[in-house]
């Protein structure tokens, strides 16, 4: 699959302070990139830097195949969409009204206004003056203003921001659907559970530094998961089991066996159920995103 979005080296300092360093990003074309990391970790200055908003300290940013230069700009920034921060609106005017303004800004023909508000399910609300939308449909305006003029990448900065549960599950099925219509969305976050329920790639930013560049499947599988046993007497089902060479863990009042196959699960229940010990309970435990996040970083982040 080739990227859409490729990196080298890519920083940035402010005041010899390097916010964003040596960064190699590799975006495959057709996805959806969570770019995750907790605030101030360098995400949205990453996400100026490859709209050509903030000029790299050193580097290089390549998109759609092409070296990012003052040159060239204008012609990425014509096949990318972007929502950085909250968007902007005239309250007093419509979602259309608003719309026709970023066509004539952008010189799209304003045909494009229905496919955007299709596309962000919004036809409903497209009469209604932006002034009464709630938060969830003000964020879904913008993206649509984004999507003017059918971009080939979109760059989204924390936009679940604020929004209650309603409206942060109308923005993931929103992006979730994009690639589906030819659109490539990187969307930067510091929530967890948000990427891990729309990405199909994962970059993790910590400092400046990127921790972490796969799929989201090859990112749980780092989460190796345990099988958590409760029995009538732990201590000697630990004991047995050990005995018998098993790698068994004790943990506070119970054991565990880590990322083992359905056959040692079944000879160990056989096992302690031949020794007279009753089991009570097997259960499979995988790290959340949240647990990968903490051994990747060693604390933890905003959810």
């Amino acid at each position: 699959m080739n990227n859409i979005i490729t990196t080298n080296a890519l920083t940035k300092e402010y005041d010899h302070k390097k916010v964003v360093n040596t960064l190699d990003l590799h975006v495959p074309e057709g996805s959806v990139y969570g770019f995750l990391g907790p605030n101030g970790a360098g995400k949205s200055t990453t996400l100026k830097m490859l709209l050509g908003l903030v000029k790299p300290t050193g580097g290089e940013i390549r998109v759609f195949g092409k070296k990012l230069s003052q040159e060239n700009r204008l012609e990425i920034l014509k096949q990318t969409g972007s929502l950085i921060e909250a968007p902007s609106y005239y309250g007093h005017l419509s979602g259309k009204e608003n719309l026709r303004i970023i066509c004539k800004l952008k010189n799209v023909p304003e045909k494009d206004i229905m496919r955007v508000l299709h596309l962000v399910r919004m036809e409903k609300q497209m009469d209604k003056k932006v002034k009464n939308y709630s938060l969830g449909m003000k964020q879904r305006l913008g993206i649509a203003a984004a999507l003017l003029g059918s971009p080939r990448l979109l760059l989204l900065d924390e936009p679940t921001n604020g929004l209650d549960p309603a409206g942060i599950q109308e923005i993931r099925e929103l992006i979730r659907d994009l690639p589906e219509h030819g659109i490539t969305v990187l969307v930067s976050s510091h929530l967890l559970a948000e990427i891990d329920q729309m990405a199909t790639d994962v970059g993790i930013i910590d400092k400046g530094h990127l921790i972490f560049q796969d799929s989201l499947v090859i990112l749980h599988e780092h989460s190796r998961s345990r099988i958590l046993f409760q029995t009538s007497d732990n201590e000697a089902a630990f004991r047995l089991l050990n005995t018998a060479g098993m790698s068994v863990k004790w943990e506070t009042d119970s054991f565990y066996l880590d990322h083992v196959s359905d056959d040692i699960v079944m000879d160990a229940v056989g096992q302690c159920v031949n020794a007279g010990i009753g089991v009570f309970r097997v259960t499979e435990q995988q790290k959340s995103l949240e647990d990968i996040f903490l051994s990747l970083t060693g604390k933890q982040v905003s959810l």
